[in-house]
């Protein structure tokens, strides 16, 4: 218990000041309960000393009001900070994570499936979320008060006091035997928890392939799967927990009426005033809610616990160097010395040496699988180099920060993703203090500005995530205004082209031609009119290139001359 409390407390970073606020907060409206019992006293005393005025009801009543005002306020306040602390701390992992994710090589999520991920920033954190700072509360708390309640009884009859102290001890072994034995459940009910959360979302992402090939309801067996787990690992916990709570409820039971009798005995063989024996009546109703409520939070501990262990899993993830410095570079002209990459037994680059000068056009070439998109994302270190490096501006890029390294580099994927916001907000999404009048200007330039003012709500459109209520060639328009805003000397066009329609690219090749003028650009695409303007051709084959222009690898490439001749052929193809 005190290493899953301390668990908790070291989570919860900054906000640890307000659970501990919350938990004195707390301990103050117990007390304040304790007024209900000095008023119910303070008419048993004045019944027994016969006093008949209204005396004693009217200072019932302030005593019963300064109870009630007084939980009442300090419940509220105890709440506030518990639920703020609670928010706060899972927000602050949530940013820690997503801070974390941008540091994380791209071989990561090609290699890794982000289960634990997504589970982590929504069920897991749920729970610490929901119930982290509560728990603390409500067990830190119930203690306290559970021990000025028993200091109080020994205090008004020592006799009852060593008769909740045993009711109170046995409870607190039967609660920590329950506790010991849920650390083996809790954290696999964590994990079926994220899985679920994951195959859910997979499941929605993927309903258009399932509908489309009539799997709905057949091809979901790891769905089903996921949901089975959740309901053996939930059901497996309350299997647990209610033969406990069963216990739990006699030996509580059990002490409450021992505590009743020892009163009354104590009353009839004269050991006990009425007043005492009636007060002990009235106690054995309260005597042990205090530490039946530090047992039920025992019960949620473990359950935050492994939902914490499961979140600083996280900080497990493979993240780039962090030793880089902001630097401006001199000039924006790329190295590639003597590079090898794998993925994994793949060897995808071998001993590749390439220099692109600044302010020229480079277009790497090649079969599908021949690893230029590769080069391209590892000169903007989405991936680290096996061997060799890679430098712009005679600085390696390992050098620099990867904010000061990705404010060089503006990248037009050939998948293009948006986010589920305005198109406004999207086309700025890497200059979010552009104006509307820029964002419309590199709009123009990438010739989407028409197609937006015919939408309902123009720039202010709300598109669907991924950009799904858009075309595709809307999309990639899109993306090319927001690298046209971004304005970033270095331009890495991956097929920037591929899902535009005929009657627009002629628009964009002025726009890209506006993109690219005085930029470095890296362009890996397959069409012939495209790559004949290259300043510098790269032809990758087998993990090696060969450089040259056109007219001079038509000469010495058989690879690069056989691929011209199929793009001809593809371009003079008609139905």
């Amino acid at each position: 218990m005190v290493e899953a409390i301390r668990k908790i407390i070291n989570f919860s970073g900054q906000e640890k000041t307000r659970i501990f606020r919350a938990i004195l907060i707390s301990f103050f409206k117990s007390l304040f309960s304790m007024f209900r019992m000095a008023a119910i006293y303070y008419l048993l005393l004045a019944f027994e000393g016969g006093n008949r005025t209204m005396k004693p009801a009217f200072m019932a009543l302030v005593f019963l009001g300064i109870s009630l005002l007084g939980q009442f306020f300090l419940k509220m306040a105890a709440d506030l900070q518990a639920v703020h602390a609670g928010y706060f701390m899972s927000a602050y992992k949530r940013l820690e994570t997503a801070e974390r994710l941008k540091k994380v090589p791209m071989g990561y999520f090609n290699d890794n499936n982000l289960e634990q991920i997504t589970g982590t920033a929504t069920t897991v954190l749920d729970v610490v979320e929901n119930q982290g700072a509560n728990v603390l509360v409500l067990i830190l708390s119930g203690l306290m008060n559970a021990v000025v309640f028993l200091i109080c009884v020994l205090f008004f009859d020592w006799r009852l006091g060593v008769i909740e102290l045993a009711g109170m001890l046995i409870y607190m072994l039967i609660t920590s035997s329950m506790e010991k034995k849920s650390r083996a459940l809790s954290p696999v009910r964590q994990r079926n928890e994220a899985a679920l959360v994951a195959k859910v979302l997979e499941s929605l992402q993927g309903m258009s392939v399932i509908k489309s090939f009539n799997l709905t309801g057949k091809g979901d067996d790891a769905l089903k799967k996921a949901i089975d787990d959740n309901r053996d690992s939930n059901m497996a916990m309350e299997r647990l927990f209610i033969p406990y709570g069963v216990v739990q409820g006699i030996v509580l039971g059990a002490f409450k009426a021992l505590f009743l009798f020892a009163g009354v005995a104590l009353f009839i063989t004269g050991n006990m005033t009425i007043t005492y024996a009636l007060m002990s009546v009235i106690i054995s109703f309260q005597v042990f809610a205090d530490i039946e409520q530090t047992g039920a939070g025992l019960t949620v501990l473990r359950v935050v616990s492994s939902s914490i262990e499961e979140a600083e899993k996280v900080n497990l993830l493979p993240i780039m160097d962090e030793n880089g410095k902001e630097y401006i570079p001199a000039d924006h002209g790329i190295l590639i010395d003597h590079v090898s990459f794998s993925y994994g037994d793949n060897k995808i680059l071998n001993d590749v040496s390439l220099d692109i000068p600044e302010n020229t056009m480079t277009a790497f070439v090649g079969p599908s699988g021949a690893g230029k998109t590769t080069l391209a994302m590892l000169i903007a270190r989405f991936w680290d180099v096996d061997a060799g490096s890679i430098s712009i501006g005679g600085r390696n890029v390992k050098d620099y920060t990867l904010e000061s390294l990705m404010s060089l580099i503006s990248v037009v994927f050939q998948n293009v993703y948006l986010f589920a916001d305005t198109i406004e907000n999207n086309i700025k999404f890497g200059m979010s203090d552009a104006g509307h009048d820029d964002v419309v200007a590199a709009a123009k330039k990438a010739c989407c500005h028409d197609f937006i003012m015919s939408l309902p709500d123009g720039y202010s459109t709300v598109i669907g995530e991924g950009g799904a209520t858009l075309s595709g060639g809307e999309k990639q328009r899109i993306s090319i205004a927001r690298a046209i805003l971004k304005d970033a000397p270095i331009i890495i066009l991956d097929e920037a082209t591929a899902n535009v329609d005929p009657e627009n690219e002629d628009k964009l090749t002025a726009a890209f031609e506006a993109l690219t003028e005085n930029k470095t650009v890296i362009m890996i695409a397959h069409r012939l009119k495209t790559i004949r303007n290259a300043d510098k051709i790269v032809v990758l084959d087998n993990g090696r290139i060969s450089c040259g222009t056109h007219e001079e690898l038509l000469k010495t490439n058989d690879r690069y001359s056989n691929f011209i001749k199929l793009r001809q052929e593809a371009a003079s193809w008609q139905i």
